[in-house]
């Protein structure tokens, strides 16, 4: 079994932000001061005690209003940039575990890199006053004692779906052809290389995003192996990683012109 995924299917998304609630109360997070800026959208931005956040955006077509949403949160990368950052000054402190969740653990607060830095997606948020690295755990704990993860329990429209990678792999290709039929510009993004896969009915362009920098690995390698006093070992490791990730970027983006065009 390859663990867990899910699928977030934005076409089904209504921006309730079931999924943020659920998400603080599992965790028991607390809420946030907030101001409005003239946007639902509330707080702005993800933190280290707003783990999940459903972003808006408006859009103008022919003279009408339409709103699309975004649940952002922690991708769970198949190799997270951020273990490999936080393995090199706080070893242990990132793990990765049997349903491939990365979760952090407090010793976070001892890691001298930069994880959002190192985030393909901009995700880490570091805690003022602790030190501590947080996001989204994939809900370890309720996958671990047979539970979906809070958010997909709390979501009413099915927007989210769990399950074993394969499976959900299998739900998306089969669900972006049936998009396809009215949204011919539908696709995944990077289910190559994440657990949460996002499968949009519109163009990039009409969601909030955010950062997508797949290639912030490689550049966090490229910047070790030239520091100064740069241990063989790990010169020589930093090189096969790099034209190992090469070699696997070139693989997967001709796999990702065939699966999301399907």
């Amino acid at each position: 079994m390859n663990g867990k995924s899910v699928l977030i299917d934005l076409s089904k998304c209504i921006g309730c932000r079931g999924c943020q609630v659920a998400c603080k109360q599992w965790n028991q997070l607390p809420g946030e001061k907030t101001i409005n800026v003239g946007s639902h959208q509330n707080p702005q931005d993800l933190s280290a005690t707003t783990w999940t956040l459903v972003r808006f955006k408006e859009t103008e077509s022919n003279g009408k209003i339409d709103w699309t949403f975004v649940k952002d949160q922690c991708r769970h990368c198949l190799e997270p940039p951020c273990k490999a950052a936080a393995d090199d000054s706080a070893p242990g402190s990132a793990i990765i575990d049997d349903n491939g969740a990365v979760v952090y653990s407090p010793a976070t607060s001892k890691i001298t890199e930069d994880l959002k830095e190192m985030c393909p997606y901009s995700i880490p948020r570091k805690d003022a006053t602790t030190g501590r690295w947080a996001k989204c755990t994939f809900c370890h704990d309720r996958i671990a004692n047979g539970l979906e993860p809070a958010c997909v329990k709390a979501c009413p429209t099915g927007a989210l779906s769990f399950g074993d990678r394969d499976k959900i792999l299998q739900t998306a290709k089969e669900r972006l052809a049936q998009l396809k039929n009215d949204h011919p510009q539908a696709k995944l993004l990077d289910a190559g290389d994440v657990r949460w896969i996002y499968l949009l009915h519109e163009p990039e362009k009409y969601f909030q995003l955010g950062w997508r920098q797949l290639d912030r690995f490689e550049r966090y390698a490229w910047r070790k192996l030239f520091k100064p006093q740069m241990p063989l070992w790990f010169a020589t490791g930093a090189l096969a990683m790099l034209f190992n990730k090469r070699n696997q970027r070139i693989r997967k983006n001709k796999e990702k012109q065939v699966d999301e065009t399907v």
